[in-house]
This record gives structure tokens, sequence and C-alpha cells, in this order.
């Protein structure tokens, strides 16, 4: 399984931005997937995983209503709708399944 993240950069608060992960290898029926962030000096915190099986959605409470995570299995891929980007927002956002990990892609956040 390779992990292979996209679509970070810097928005102004209230912004919005998606981000990507081509999954290859990975069975969507099978196994979840999802998104974990890092923001400097604070610990690695899970942002939100589906289990594309039942398509049911999780996400942590700050990022509630605001974050969308969706996948799209005709192109092995699942997306993280952002919007409403808080400052606090920034970090290094990871694509996962918890076995495997890609290259984290950075997410900033200007007031």
């Amino acid at each position: 399984v390779q992990l292979q993240a996209s679509g970070g950069g810097l928005v102004q608060a209230g912004g919005s931005l998606r981000l990507s992960c081509l999954a290859s290898g990975f069975i969507f029926d099978k196994y979840a997937i999802g998104w974990f962030r890092q923001a400097p000096g604070k610990e690695r915190e899970g942002v939100s995983f589906i289990d594309s099986a039942d398509g049911n959605p999780d996400y942590v409470d700050s990022v509630k209503g605001r974050f969308t995570i969706s996948v799209d299995k005709s192109k092995n891929t699942v997306y993280l709708r952002m919007n409403s980007l808080r400052p606090e927002d920034t970090a290094l956002y990871y694509c996962t399944t918890l076995s495997y990990w890609g290259q984290g892609t950075q997410v900033t956040v200007s007031s």
C-alpha cells in the first residue's frame, strides 16, 4: 500500500482546502482509511476516518461540521474537504490506514 497525499497550502482563516490521498494497493471495502494531523509541539491526533464498507465517517469534535471525508473508489482516492478553516487547524496532515502512512501535506491557516 502506498499513500500519496496532496492539496495542502496556505489559506486565510475562514477559507477552504481539499486534501487528496491516492491509496495505491488499498482495498477500500475491507479497511478504514483517514487523516491524522500533527501541529508543531503537539501530539499527532486523528482528524477523520471512514469505513468504506459502510460509509460511516468519524470526526474529532473540533472539526465536526467543518470537515467532510469522502472516498472515490474509482480513483482509489480519499478526500478531506476542510471548510471554515481556523489557525488552530494548522498542521501537517497525514493520510493513513493506521498500518500504512503517507507523507504529510502541510496546511497553514493565517489569522
